[in-house]
Order: C-alpha cells, then structure tokens, then sequence
C-alpha cells in the first residue's frame, strides 16, 4: 500500500509538472503575439488563470488570460503601464506552440492604461517634480472656503485631479497645485486645469495673468484613440499616484486584423 500511496503521488507530481509545463510554453507563445501586436521592445508577462490548464488546452478555450506590458509608446507618452484582462480566448494549444501564423480570438478584453507623473511631467513645459494625486468632496469644498470658485465644489472627483508641481514666478521656484478635471470624448482625453494655487493652499502671489498662464501649462489634450487593442476607454482617473485610463473591446484578433464591437 505505501508503494502504491508513493507511486500515485510522484504521478500526481508528473502530471502537475507536465500541467505547469505546457502553460508555460502556451503563455511564451501568447507573450510573443502580444508583444508583435502592440509593438513592444519586450515580451509582455502573460498568465493563463485556472488549473488544471490541460482541459482547456484540450479543448482550445481560455476563460482567462491576464497580460502586464511595461514602458508602452501611447501617443505622446513613452512609459505606459498596461494591464489587460483577456475573457473567453479561443487558441488551439497545436496552433499556439506550432511554427506557423498564430490568430488568437479574444471575445473580450478590459485594458488599464497607467499614465505615471515622470511621463505627464515631459509634457508640461517650465513645470518639474510634478505629482499626480486624487482629490475628495471635503477637499474640493476646502477650496471653495480659501477663495476658490464656487463650482469647484461640484466637481465629481472620481472625473478631477490634483497635479502638483514647481514652477518658478518672479524669479523664484513655487510649489503649485492645480485641479483639473479629467475628461473622456471618444478617442480624446483632455486635463481641463479649473483652479491653481501654493500647494498648501493658500492663494498664489502672482498676478492673475500669471496665473493663467500656470493652468495653460497642464491643459493637455491626449489621443487615447492608440491605445492598444483598440480598447475603447471608459474611465480616466487619478489613482495611486497615476493618470488612469480604463476601456473595453470586444471581438478582437491577435495576429490578425483586430476588430473592437
């Protein structure tokens, strides 16, 4: 019986192996078309979820696929984080590690742009050490109370953001914060700066031209229209200390023409 209990387990242990094994290959393989598709200098991280991954080899069906891509070229940024949610991918696993063309079927996809503040800061002329922070009810209406506009206060702060940063006026540097709403139009995105001041809070001792001129420095257009997989965006947010960009796509083809519906 303890031959029998040994050898059940180092079969036990083989087959997990040969399980892990074979994930492996089939997530270099997906890894490789990714990183074609988008345009990557490296391989994106890819994981296949759910185990045992031999069944769903068997049959060519993924339920889920997680993929994590580092320092991505969207539009007029250069070190976009992506993360991206695969469901319902249709890949035969012969397909998959042959030699031949690969077409990977996504029937959906939900994608994360990461926007950090090193990257929004090369968009920002005259402006360093910028910082990229959220903002709550209590602190849109604090604004209000030190002077602020009093529409400041309805501002949906799921849709604004507080970005600091250090400009230099009448000669000197200045830590400022501006609050700007983070809006979605299509394929646009837009920071629109509502209100500037010392990031203490406190009103800046500037004159009003200047100061005008501080928000016409982090009002940004963005063209989210090249995100990759043609994910359609949804949400833009400040979080954790980064510009968020999240959207779907569906019906989408890797090593084909991708399609988003």
């Amino acid at each position: 019986m303890r031959r029998l209990v040994i050898a059940l387990l180092v079969l036990v242990g083989l087959l997990v192996a040969a399980d892990f094994g074979s994930a492996a290959l089939a997530e270099s393989a997906v890894s490789r078309q990714m990183r074609q598709q988008i345009g990557l200098a490296d391989d994106p991280s890819v994981r296949i979820n759910g185990f045992p991954f031999l069944t769903q080899a068997a049959s060519g069906h993924y339920s889920s696929i997680d993929v994590d891509a580092q320092h991505i070229a969207v539009g007029k940024f250069r070190d976009v984080e992506l993360t991206a949610h695969l469901s319902d991918v249709t890949a035969p696993l012969s397909m998959l590690l042959g030699s031949g063309p690969k077409n990977v079927q996504v029937a959906r996809a939900e994608g994360t742009a990461k926007i950090s503040a090193n990257d929004l800061e090369r968009l920002v002329p005259g402006v360093t050490k910028v910082r990229i922070e959220s903002v709550d009810k209590k602190a849109l209406t604090q604004l209000v109370q030190k002077g602020g506009d009093a529409s400041l206060a309805d501002l949906d702060p799921d849709r604004t953001a507080r970005l600091v940063g250090t400009v230099t006026a009448l000669g000197q540097p200045i830590e400022v914060a501006v609050v700007a709403t983070l809006e979605l139009a299509g394929s646009k995105a837009k920071i629109v700066p509502q209100d500037v001041r010392l990031s203490d809070g406190t009103a800046l001792p500037i004159p009003a031209v200047a100061q005008r001129a501080i928000l016409g420095l982090f009002a940004i257009p963005l063209d989210v229209g090249a995100l990759p997989l043609t994910v359609t965006p949804t949400t833009f947010r400040a979080q954790d200390g980064d510009l968020v960009i999240s959207g779907t796509a569906s019906g989408l083809k890797l090593g084909g023409a991708a399609t988003a519906g």
